[in-house]
Protein backbone atom coordinates (compact mmCIF):
# COMPACT_ATOMS: atom_id res chain seq x y z
CA UNK A 1 0.00 0.00 0.00
CA UNK A 2 2.83 2.37 0.83
CA UNK A 3 4.68 1.71 -2.34
CA UNK A 4 1.45 2.21 -4.34
CA UNK A 5 0.65 5.57 -2.26
CA UNK A 6 4.32 6.62 -3.16
CA UNK A 7 4.09 5.96 -6.75
CA UNK A 8 0.94 8.32 -6.96
CA UNK A 9 2.84 10.78 -5.12
CA UNK A 10 5.13 10.75 -7.62
CA UNK A 11 3.34 10.10 -10.99
CA UNK A 12 3.16 13.21 -11.91
CA UNK A 13 7.27 14.01 -11.64
CA UNK A 14 7.49 10.65 -13.36
CA UNK A 15 5.55 11.74 -16.30
CA UNK A 16 6.98 14.97 -16.98
CA UNK A 17 9.47 12.98 -18.10
CA UNK A 18 7.46 12.32 -21.05
CA UNK A 19 7.66 15.49 -22.38
CA UNK A 20 11.65 15.20 -22.71
CA UNK A 21 11.04 11.81 -23.89
CA UNK A 22 8.73 12.96 -26.83
CA UNK A 23 10.65 15.75 -27.79
CA UNK A 24 14.00 14.04 -27.83
CA UNK A 25 11.86 11.14 -29.70
CA UNK A 26 10.57 14.23 -32.40
CA UNK A 27 13.97 15.52 -33.09
CA UNK A 28 15.95 13.05 -32.97
CA UNK A 29 13.12 11.07 -35.38
CA UNK A 30 13.45 13.96 -37.95
CA UNK A 31 17.33 14.25 -38.17
CA UNK A 32 17.52 10.66 -38.40
CA UNK A 33 15.06 10.96 -41.54
CA UNK A 34 17.33 13.38 -43.04
CA UNK A 35 19.80 11.67 -42.86
CA UNK A 36 18.58 8.50 -44.13
CA UNK A 37 17.47 10.01 -47.12
CA UNK A 38 20.84 12.20 -47.92
CA UNK A 39 22.60 8.83 -47.40
CA UNK A 40 20.21 6.81 -48.79
CA UNK A 41 20.02 8.53 -52.31
CA UNK A 42 23.77 8.67 -52.01
CA UNK A 43 24.63 5.04 -51.77
CA UNK A 44 22.95 4.42 -54.83
CA UNK A 45 24.99 7.38 -56.58
CA UNK A 46 26.98 7.07 -59.45
CA UNK A 47 30.51 9.19 -58.16
CA UNK A 48 32.04 6.62 -56.43
CA UNK A 49 33.95 9.29 -53.76
CA UNK A 50 30.64 9.83 -52.42
CA UNK A 51 29.00 6.38 -52.35
CA UNK A 52 32.56 5.48 -50.29
CA UNK A 53 32.52 8.80 -48.12
CA UNK A 54 28.33 7.81 -47.39
CA UNK A 55 29.18 3.85 -46.51
CA UNK A 56 32.07 4.59 -43.78
CA UNK A 57 28.94 7.44 -42.33
CA UNK A 58 26.62 3.96 -42.32
CA UNK A 59 29.23 1.87 -40.82
CA UNK A 60 30.82 4.24 -38.08
CA UNK A 61 27.58 4.34 -36.53
CA UNK A 62 25.98 1.32 -37.15
CA UNK A 63 29.01 -0.71 -35.92
CA UNK A 64 29.66 1.61 -33.03
CA UNK A 65 27.92 1.66 -29.52
CA UNK A 66 24.99 4.42 -29.17
CA UNK A 67 26.56 4.83 -25.56
CA UNK A 68 29.97 5.65 -27.27
CA UNK A 69 28.13 7.88 -29.30
CA UNK A 70 26.04 9.94 -26.97
CA UNK A 71 29.31 10.18 -24.73
CA UNK A 72 31.57 11.37 -27.81
CA UNK A 73 28.56 14.01 -28.35
CA UNK A 74 28.58 15.35 -24.81
CA UNK A 75 31.76 14.99 -23.42
CA UNK A 76 34.16 14.83 -26.39
CA UNK A 77 33.09 17.63 -29.04
CA UNK A 78 33.50 20.12 -26.40
CA UNK A 79 37.17 19.78 -26.83
CA UNK A 80 37.23 20.44 -30.58
CA UNK A 81 34.83 23.77 -29.38
CA UNK A 82 31.39 22.30 -29.80
CA UNK A 83 29.69 22.53 -26.55
CA UNK A 84 25.82 20.58 -27.04
CA UNK A 85 23.47 20.41 -23.88
CA UNK A 86 22.21 16.88 -22.67
CA UNK A 87 18.90 17.59 -24.92
CA UNK A 88 21.43 18.44 -28.41
CA UNK A 89 23.61 15.66 -27.37
CA UNK A 90 20.93 13.04 -26.94
CA UNK A 91 19.55 14.35 -30.79
CA UNK A 92 22.51 14.34 -32.59
CA UNK A 93 23.88 10.50 -31.12
CA UNK A 94 20.34 9.29 -31.78
CA UNK A 95 19.77 11.05 -35.23
CA UNK A 96 23.00 10.30 -36.54
CA UNK A 97 22.73 6.53 -35.49
CA UNK A 98 19.11 6.25 -36.94
CA UNK A 99 20.20 7.98 -39.75
CA UNK A 100 22.61 5.18 -40.18
CA UNK A 101 20.16 2.39 -40.07
CA UNK A 102 17.53 4.13 -42.17
CA UNK A 103 20.29 5.00 -45.01
CA UNK A 104 20.09 1.09 -45.73
CA UNK A 105 15.96 0.60 -45.95
CA UNK A 106 15.91 4.10 -48.41
CA UNK A 107 18.48 2.54 -50.63
CA UNK A 108 16.87 -0.69 -50.65
CA UNK A 109 13.53 0.82 -50.94
CA UNK A 110 15.18 2.81 -54.36
CA UNK A 111 16.64 -0.43 -55.48
CA UNK A 112 13.21 -1.91 -55.26
CA UNK A 113 11.60 0.27 -57.13
CA UNK A 114 11.00 -1.64 -60.70
CA UNK A 115 13.56 -1.26 -63.78
CA UNK A 116 10.45 -0.21 -65.81
CA UNK A 117 9.75 3.12 -63.76
CA UNK A 118 13.55 3.85 -64.52
CA UNK A 119 13.00 3.00 -68.49
CA UNK A 120 9.50 5.17 -68.37
CA UNK A 121 11.60 7.91 -66.98
CA UNK A 122 14.22 7.77 -69.84
CA UNK A 123 11.51 7.90 -71.94
CA UNK A 124 10.33 10.66 -70.66
CA UNK A 125 13.81 12.29 -70.73
CA UNK A 126 13.28 13.47 -67.40
CA UNK A 127 16.81 14.15 -65.69
CA UNK A 128 18.06 12.22 -62.87
CA UNK A 129 16.60 14.40 -59.97
CA UNK A 130 13.48 15.11 -62.13
CA UNK A 131 13.29 11.17 -62.18
CA UNK A 132 14.38 10.53 -58.33
CA UNK A 133 11.92 13.26 -57.30
CA UNK A 134 9.00 12.54 -59.05
CA UNK A 135 8.91 8.83 -59.40
CA UNK A 136 11.18 6.64 -58.08
CA UNK A 137 11.15 8.47 -54.13
CA UNK A 138 7.46 8.28 -54.00
CA UNK A 139 7.20 4.97 -55.26
CA UNK A 140 10.14 4.01 -52.57
CA UNK A 141 8.38 5.34 -49.75
CA UNK A 142 5.59 2.46 -49.71
CA UNK A 143 8.50 0.51 -49.08
CA UNK A 144 10.63 2.42 -46.38
CA UNK A 145 7.59 3.32 -44.51
CA UNK A 146 7.23 -0.18 -42.52
CA UNK A 147 10.84 -0.15 -41.13
CA UNK A 148 10.80 3.52 -40.72
CA UNK A 149 8.14 2.47 -38.15
CA UNK A 150 10.14 -0.02 -36.79
CA UNK A 151 12.62 2.81 -36.50
CA UNK A 152 11.35 4.93 -34.84
CA UNK A 153 10.31 2.97 -31.96
CA UNK A 154 13.85 1.91 -31.59
CA UNK A 155 14.90 5.81 -31.13
CA UNK A 156 11.90 6.20 -29.00
CA UNK A 157 12.95 3.31 -26.73
CA UNK A 158 16.72 4.39 -27.33
CA UNK A 159 15.95 7.85 -25.71
CA UNK A 160 16.25 6.22 -22.62
CA UNK A 161 19.97 6.33 -22.80
CA UNK A 162 19.95 10.17 -22.56
CA UNK A 163 19.56 9.57 -19.01
CA UNK A 164 22.91 8.73 -18.35
CA UNK A 165 24.16 12.69 -19.35
CA UNK A 166 20.89 13.76 -17.27
CA UNK A 167 18.35 14.80 -19.70
CA UNK A 168 15.24 14.32 -17.31
CA UNK A 169 13.38 11.57 -19.76
CA UNK A 170 10.92 9.19 -18.53
CA UNK A 171 14.08 6.64 -17.65
CA UNK A 172 15.81 9.81 -15.82
CA UNK A 173 12.74 10.28 -13.60
CA UNK A 174 12.41 6.97 -12.66
CA UNK A 175 15.43 6.52 -10.99
CA UNK A 176 15.04 10.11 -9.10
CA UNK A 177 11.66 8.80 -7.84
CA UNK A 178 13.76 5.12 -7.12
CA UNK A 179 16.43 7.21 -5.04
CA UNK A 180 14.25 8.90 -3.29
CA UNK A 181 11.56 6.71 -2.23
CA UNK A 182 13.63 3.02 -2.46
CA UNK A 183 10.08 1.68 -4.45
CA UNK A 184 11.35 -0.12 -8.20
CA UNK A 185 8.10 -1.10 -9.05
CA UNK A 186 5.21 1.15 -9.64
CA UNK A 187 7.61 3.34 -11.25
CA UNK A 188 9.41 1.64 -13.61
CA UNK A 189 5.94 -0.08 -14.64
CA UNK A 190 4.89 3.30 -15.08
CA UNK A 191 7.40 4.27 -17.65
CA UNK A 192 7.14 1.05 -19.07
CA UNK A 193 2.86 1.70 -20.05
CA UNK A 194 3.99 5.10 -21.11
CA UNK A 195 6.83 3.71 -23.33
CA UNK A 196 4.06 1.82 -24.44
CA UNK A 197 1.11 4.56 -25.57
CA UNK A 198 3.98 6.54 -27.27
CA UNK A 199 5.25 3.28 -29.35
CA UNK A 200 1.53 3.06 -29.71
CA UNK A 201 0.80 6.38 -30.79
CA UNK A 202 4.18 6.17 -33.45
CA UNK A 203 2.81 2.81 -34.94
CA UNK A 204 -1.03 4.14 -35.57
CA UNK A 205 0.97 7.38 -37.26
CA UNK A 206 3.22 5.06 -39.49
CA UNK A 207 0.05 2.47 -40.43
CA UNK A 208 -2.06 5.53 -41.98
CA UNK A 209 1.12 6.79 -43.39
CA UNK A 210 1.49 3.80 -44.94
CA UNK A 211 -2.81 3.76 -46.20
CA UNK A 212 -1.99 7.29 -47.07
CA UNK A 213 0.82 6.74 -49.33
CA UNK A 214 -0.56 3.21 -50.65
CA UNK A 215 -3.76 4.96 -51.92
CA UNK A 216 -1.88 7.36 -53.49
CA UNK A 217 0.62 5.00 -55.66
CA UNK A 218 -2.46 2.91 -56.42
CA UNK A 219 -4.20 5.84 -58.07
CA UNK A 220 -1.39 6.80 -59.96
CA UNK A 221 -0.54 3.34 -61.76
CA UNK A 222 -4.17 3.15 -61.80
Amino acid sequence: MHSFESAIGYSWFILTGALATVELTLLSCLLALILAMLAGIALTADNIFVRAVTRTYVEIFRGTSVFVQLFAAYFVLPFVGVSLSPLQSGVLALGLNGGAYGAEVVRAALNAVGRDQREATVALNLTGWQALWWVILPQAVVFMLPSFGNLAIELMKGTAVASLITVSELTFQAQVVRGQTGDTAMPFLLIMVTYLLIASVLVSFVRWLERRFGRGITSAIT
